[in-house]
């Protein structure tokens, strides 16, 4: 079960833009969706710990990761949740497998032998132990993307947040990309969380779809919806 409830605002010089919206779902695969600035990527920081929240909170199968009320708010690193960030984020100067283990090491804490054979294993799940060595920059889309989900999942998380995952990706790939995607949320089992403004994404992989306007919450479907086509489309 993911329940969120969540009030904050971010502003600049010229314009400030208030998320008001609250959700509970116990689907396996939601998706949010709406315009560009409908506050999804907003959503997932803030469920994330990667943005402050003025009141709310956010809880994963009655755990709570944040809640205002009672003080509580957990750092991003013991919240559970894998983030898949739009542009993927992967570090240049890192090779592939240095940039899935980044997350189970710091400054102060090598990579301990569990955790490096929880890296092999998912550079071979993910079929990049050719490019182990490589760098961020002599991989494809595909293959960033993948390395990407890998470094998401180092850490064996709770809940998995992905922002945009196909949006660097022409139409073909994320056909593929998409199968590959489901296939492994069903193995891994953990809930996942998918921002999107492309129709497509979502009728491929979500089971229930929030739509969102102007930092609000407007509309609620399930898959099976007759009218989920047509609603994201913006048809009557």
């Amino acid at each position: 079960m993911i329940d969120v409830r969540l009030q904050l605002a971010v502003s600049d010089a010229r314009r400030r833009f208030d998320l008001d919206l609250a959700f509970a779902t116990d689907a396996p695969f939601v998706a949010l969706y709406g315009p560009s600035g409908a506050g999804k990527s907003l959503t997932l920081q803030a469920m994330a710990g990667l943005l402050p929240v003025h009141a709310g909170h956010v809880k994963l199968d009655g755990r709570t990761l944040l809640d205002t009320a009672t003080g509580v708010c957990l750092p991003p690193e013991s919240r559970g949740v894998g983030y898949l960030f739009q542009q993927y984020a992967l570090f240049p100067h890192l090779s592939v497998r240095d940039n899935i283990a980044f997350g189970l090491t710091s400054w102060r804490r090598r990579l301990q032998p569990a955790d490096a054979a929880r890296v092999d294993e998912l550079i071979d799940a993910f079929g990049l132990a050719a490019m182990a060595r490589s760098r961020p920059a002599s991989l494809s889309g595909g293959q960033q993307q993948r390395v990407a989900l890998a470094r998401a999942l180092a850490r064996s998380p709770r809940l998995l947040l992905l922002d945009e995952p196909f949006a660097a990706l022409h139409t073909s790939l994320r056909r593929e990309l998409r199968d590959d995607l489901r296939e492994l949320r069903q193995r891994l089992g953990i809930p996942a969380v998918i921002v999107s403004h492309d129709p497509d994404d979502v009728m491929a992989l979500a089971d229930e779809v929030f739509l969102l306007e102007g930092g609000q919450l407007r509309q609620r479907l399930r898959a099976n919806d007759p009218g989920l086509r047509a609603a994201l489309e913006g048809r009557p």
